[in-house]
């Protein structure tokens, strides 16, 4: 049914006078479980389609969604919004879509149908979790579990069908002890097993050993990021690659080939990714996705492309269509010879931060930005966590926190939160003389 009415809306497009033609369908089913006070709360399943649309006419751009109905045709609905593209202006530096057709990798690890069979046993899943981060000190647990299984096809007017089936989990848990002492962290996959029993022990462990905080402090300082804080800023250096951003005056990422992070760091947006929770064999113009190296060993290689923007460039699409602004789908750190522990022995004087949130650039060129930690904060000392501390803000610059990253630890953990939408893996790191203050 839904290739149906996506291929008569592209007909009914062309028909009624549009230039090009995108129809977007994405069938899904989503579950959510929420928990508060150690209990489930809440439990829901919603199922939807929906059509999203990208139209042109004489190089002027209408997107739209079209939502089955007796009240209005799909004939009707082509006409009215052909007609009102007519009174949009043009988009001189448009250059149109790419030509299919395209063959298409089959992404491994994206399809687990026994994410769609669960049922009850999700509710299992969270009692395994709410007790492991009680077994670790918790005295109250609060989070979520989100299951969904899709269907995506993409058609267009220059010979592209794509399909796909896929399914995917997150999970956020917070754990709390008393007001202050609090932790927190999520995961998310394409397959099972669901890791929420890690998740939660990891939050309940950080909240036991955050009681009592002391003031914090201020100066320069080593500091130790877990995979969740540091998911937010590479989501930032990440989307500072796309070309909408530059163009817009949004991007510290100011010129190819020259340095903005440490030999140590190598990033990438990569939507081929076995268990990425937004791998996906193609962009939404149905171009193949591929691995786009944006940092190699700190040195900036790459914007990200659709088609437009990449003929206006002289060079290749980069397979990340957004058909308005091209983005990462999964972003990806490589890890580095560290096991975690050995991160702290490097440390004489330094601060461990587990989460952060209110993540914000004053000045968006030089990549000035400020963020508070929240949950889990603590001073190290000689390679060793001294005590908790509370209420600090940290500020630098984006190409000053990625160049004085040191170290790197061996393991990777795929995040995403509420401030890292885009799915990031990545270990934790050592960062060297950042400033802290306090906030006001």
């Amino acid at each position: 049914m839904i290739t149906h009415i996506s291929e008569q809306l592209k007909k009914e497009m062309l028909k009624a006078g549009a230039d090009e033609v995108v129809v977007i369908t994405t069938q899904q089913k989503a579950t959510q479980l929420k928990f508060v006070n150690n209990k489930i709360a809440k439990t829901g399943t919603e199922e939807f389609i929906n059509y999203d649309l990208f139209i042109t006419k004489n190089k002027k751009i209408l997107t739209t969604s079209f939502m089955p109905s007796e009240k209005e045709t799909i004939k009707e609905f082509c006409q009215k919004n052909v007609k009102l593209i007519n009174y949009l202006p043009p988009n001189k530096n448009y250059k149109g879509l790419a030509e299919g057709p395209f063959k298409y990798r089959k992404i491994e690890q994206s399809y687990d149908p026994k994410i769609e069979k669960l049922g009850e046993k999700a509710v299992d899943i969270i009692e395994e979790g709410i007790n492991a981060a009680l077994t670790e000190g918790a005295k109250r647990v609060a989070g979520n579990l989100e299951l969904y299984s899709f269907e995506n096809f993409i058609t267009t007017s220059h010979n592209v069908e794509f399909s796909e089936k896929g399914t995917k989990w997150y999970s956020s848990v917070r754990a709390l002890v008393d007001q202050y002492a609090t932790g927190h962290m999520t995961s998310c996959g394409r397959m099972l097993p669901i890791k929420i029993e890690e998740t939660a022990s990891f939050a309940g462990e950080i909240a036991k050993k955050a009681k009592n905080p002391q003031p914090g402090v201020e100066g320069k300082f080593d500091l130790i990021f877990e995979p969740l804080p540091l998911a937010n800023l590479f989501n930032l250096a990440a989307y500072a690659a796309s070309i909408f951003e530059f163009e817009s005056g949004l991007s510290f990422l100011t010129r190819l080939n020259e340095r903005f992070g440490s030999e140590k760091v190598t990033l990438a947006d990569d939507a081929t990714l076995p268990n990425g929770f937004n791998s996906t064999a193609a962009d939404l113009e149905g171009v193949p996705t591929r691995r786009n190296i944006i940092l190699d060993k700190g040195i900036f290689k790459t914007y990200l492309h659709n088609t437009s923007t990449a003929r206006r460039y002289k060079t290749q699409t980069t397979g990340n269509a957004g058909l308005i602004s091209p983005g990462p789908w999964n972003v990806w750190v490589a890890p580095g010879d560290h096991k975690k522990e050995e991160l702290f022995k490097e440390i004489k004087r330094g601060v461990y931060i587990t989460n952060i949130w209110y993540t914000r650039f004053q000045n968006y060129i030089t990549g000035e930005f400020s963020t508070i930690p929240r949950d889990g904060i603590f001073l190290i000392k000689n390679g060793k966590i001294e005590y908790p501390i509370k209420e600090i803000r940290i500020k630098s610059t984006m190409p000053e926190f990625l160049k004085n990253i040191s170290a790197l630890s061996n393991k990777q953990h795929q995040i995403k939160s509420w401030e890292a939408d885009t799915p990031t893996f990545t270990p934790a790191v050592l960062v060297k003389n950042i400033t802290i203050t306090k906030p006001k």
